[in-house]
């Protein structure tokens, strides 16, 4: 029984594997999601050359010149809602979960947050381990450092299924 499960997950596995891939975005030279073989709907990591990689990339925390607070609650909002960077600013984001569940905050161009809350939607039980997003419990706070090397407007999302289409979404300004 045991060997005839395992052939049936390879086998499924095999099948969902490359629907993934592609559903994540196959845009030459984009770093393909990296998955847990035991479950892909567990573990979700694209390294930094991703879709972030439109923004800038992953800084050390220690190196940040400025610190910005976010708060996420469950009436599916962050705040702010915007932020003003500064093109070449490392940021160390303090990303706080008011609310009484599961939240987080994923930058990305708002065409890549659509395709990630879509492939969440697939499989809810996926968590991120991205550089540039943090997912927080009920009443913890979770950090990490971006880069912001480009200018331009940007966006964060909670892509926790339901909650990007709720509006759990913000805007992001980086200028010169």
């Amino acid at each position: 029984m045991k060997s005839s499960c395992a052939v049936l997950f390879v086998s499924s596995m095999l099948v969902v594997a490359p629907s993934l891939v592609m559903a994540h975005g196959g845009e030459a030279g984009a770093a393909m999601p990296k998955h847990d073989m035991k479950g892909m709907d567990k573990s979700h990591r694209t390294e930094s050359a991703g879709h972030a990689a439109a923004l800038g990339r992953p800084a050390d925390v220690g190196r940040a010149t400025r610190t910005i607070e976010v708060v996420m609650s469950d009436n599916m909002r962050f705040e702010p809602e915007r932020i003003d960077i500064r093109q070449g600013e490392t940021v160390r984001f303090v990303v706080r979960n008011s609310g009484n569940v599961k939240h987080e905050l994923v930058l990305g161009t708002m065409a890549e947050l659509k395709k990630h809350a879509a492939l969440m939607a697939k499989f809810p039980e996926m968590e991120h381990e991205d550089p540039n997003a943090v997912s927080v419990e009920p009443g913890k706070i979770g950090e990490f450092a971006w880069t912001f090397t480009k200018s331009g407007a940007f966006d964060f999302a909670c892509l926790v299924p339901g909650h990007f289409e709720a509006g759990m979404k913000g805007k992001i300004r980086v200028k010169k």
